[in-house]
């Protein structure tokens, strides 16, 4: 069963824990894509996978019908989805966006990466070796 989650925080035993933080900026900009889309009801699914030069990799897509078994949480009238396996890499991230000259987008803090690539969407955590090569950054 899906598990609703109606604010940013899942209560755990005597202290919130918070599963993903969404700030009004990044919500504002997911209402504005929904509206430009046409896709009113959609979620944002934000999930982890394997690549980029650092190992892992974030990834946000629209989604008419979460599935059953991902964590949904609504924050200010927009939903997001995450399936079990992201929620454990990007649990107590902080997704904002940010709009500059030099690049905007969404930008995810995540608490759970050790170390990021220069462009923001790669990361490592604790445990897990570089899928890197050195170099730098080969996301751009």
């Amino acid at each position: 069963m899906t598990e609703i989650v109606q604010t940013d925080r899942v209560e755990t035993d005597a202290t919130d824990t918070p599963v993903l933080t969404v700030t009004p900026t990044a919500v504002a900009k997911i209402k504005e894509l929904l509206v430009a889309r046409n896709i009113p009801n959609h979620a944002l699914r934000v999930f982890v996978s394997g690549g980029g030069c650092s190992g892992l990799q974030y990834g946000m897509a629209f989604e008419a019908n979460p599935q059953e078994y991902d964590t949904l949480i609504e924050v200010d009238g927009v939903r997001l989805c995450v399936d079990p396996t992201s929620i454990m890499y990007v649990g107590g991230a902080t997704i904002d966006f940010v709009d500059s000259l030099m690049g905007g987008g969404f930008r995810i803090d995540n608490p759970n990466a050790v170390s990021s690539c220069g462009c923001g969407s790669s990361f490592r955590t604790k445990g897990e070796t570089s899928a890197s090569s050195g170099g730098g950054c080969g996301c751009h």
